[in-house]
């Protein structure tokens, strides 16, 4: 309850500081109104849909994910409003003091017109984020992107150069609202016409049944290796309030059933073979491995147990943070991890070749892309779906293609 109050105050103080850049650029009432009547019907939403509603108190609805994003829309721009007015009120401060005690009006020019020019300068900057988030919610979050990747490993068995993998990964169907969207992105990685296709986990977002409406579409999927997956933090089902462990594992194996019934070859701490004219190279999935308080069901050597330690190996797991922490320093040389959960928190900038940034960066050092440590490399991609904030902005979903080629390695 508390921790509610301290909310509000924050959030009456924000909408306050920030009304006065309105005050400063126009007398007309009716903005007035609009701002406060759009602060609240924000905050009233928030407040009743994670509060209040009913309905789904264990789960996050489509309406809770979109509550959470109308506020982010509308308190980004103004914590931009609060630093460049307050960074503003700081240098007039001492000014204003000097002013009172000497009478002088005139030596540091007309405070209001100055006021007015840092407001309007204060809103231009906060409509960018403003119009970013929307732009992000409605549809930098279907904004599908295929990322292509040439990997050159030297004891690539010949029979797999040019071998093409496709990897998603954080589908969360449980957050999906467009049915067109996904299956536009499904024939899109069928046009990849990989060899195989893998799905590194998070499914869906708590329960089972969210990927139900969406068996056949992602049943659409073809490769000719066939399909592999394991799960993610997200498909335990340990961010729900469950009545009893019963229901929370019956849960579990439902899911497990659906990946089936799609056609996901589901690995779980084993390993798997591909083999291609006589040669083979070895396809390992843990369960989910993750630092802190992450679930750490993952057992890479229960998963390597059937596998030769001189086979060229592809590790699937879902947390980048089981590789920095146990997968590079194991007796066994993973040539390739494919990895995902960090979602590049679906917010960032990324121009290649000059900038790749997100607060993302801060909680994992491997959060998108390729990266190599002690000649082993891994890929995090940045998830096919979204949760929380319903949208991207910056950070686009992927759909990931690796091609193997057998010679001088990869930088």
């Amino acid at each position: 309850m508390i921790r509610w109050i301290l909310f509000f105050l924050v959030y009456a103080l924000l909408d306050w500081y920030s009304f006065q850049a309105f005050k400063s650029i126009t007398k007309q009432r009716y903005v007035y109104r609009l701002y406060w009547v759009l602060s609240a019907l924000v905050l009233g939403n928030f407040v009743y849909q994670l509060l209040l509603n009913p309905s789904h108190l264990k789960v996050l609805t489509h309406a809770k994910s979109y509550a959470f994003g109308f506020l982010l829309v509308v308190i980004v721009p103004k914590l931009i409003l609060l630093v460049v007015l307050g960074f503003e009120d700081l240098l007039r401060f001492p000014q204003g003091v000097y002013r009172y005690f000497t009478k002088d009006k005139q030596e540091f020019g007309y405070f209001p017109e100055r006021r007015a020019f840092i407001s309007k300068l204060a809103i231009g900057m906060a409509a960018i984020p403003f119009a970013g988030l929307l732009y992000g919610m409605f549809k930098g979050k279907y904004d599908f992107r295929v990322l292509k990747y040439t990997m050159n490993f030297e004891d690539l068995p010949e029979a797999f150069d040019g071998y093409r993998i496709t990897q998603i990964s954080d589908i969360h169907s449980g957050s999906f609202d467009n049915r067109e969207k996904i299956e536009y992105a499904i024939d899109l990685i069928n046009e990849q016409q990989s060899d195989t296709i893998l799905f590194t986990g998070d499914m869906v977002n708590n329960l089972a049944e969210e990927m139900i409406p969406w068996k056949d579409t992602f049943g659409r999927l073809k490769a000719k290796d066939g399909k592999f997956s394991i799960l993610g933090n997200h498909d335990y089902g340990d961010y729900v309030e469950w009545d009893s462990e019963a229901e929370k594992e019956k849960n579990l194996n439902e899911l497990k059933a659906i990946q089936k019934e799609i056609g996901f070859d589901l690995i779980l701490n084993d390993s798997r073979y591909l083999e291609k004219d006589g040669q083979r190279i070895a396809l390992i999935g843990v369960e989910n491995w993750g630092r802190g308080h992450f679930k750490k069901a993952g057992d890479l050597k229960q998963a390597v147990s059937r596998i030769d330690a001189n086979d060229f190996k592809i590790l699937m797991s879902h947390d980048p943070s089981h590789w920095e922490d146990q997968v590079i320093h194991d007796d066994y040389h993973y040539h390739l991890t494919l990895s995902g959960h960090t979602h590049g928190m679906q917010f960032g900038i990324e121009i290649p070749g000059w900038v790749k940034w997100s607060p993302i960066k801060w909680r994992y050092k491997y959060w998108a892309g390729i990266y190599k440590e002690m000649g082993q490399y891994i890929n995090v991609n940045r998830g096919f779906g979204f949760l929380g904030f319903p949208g991207r902005v910056g950070i686009w979903p992927e759909i990931t293609v690796i091609e193997l080629k057998k010679g001088s390695e990869t930088a």
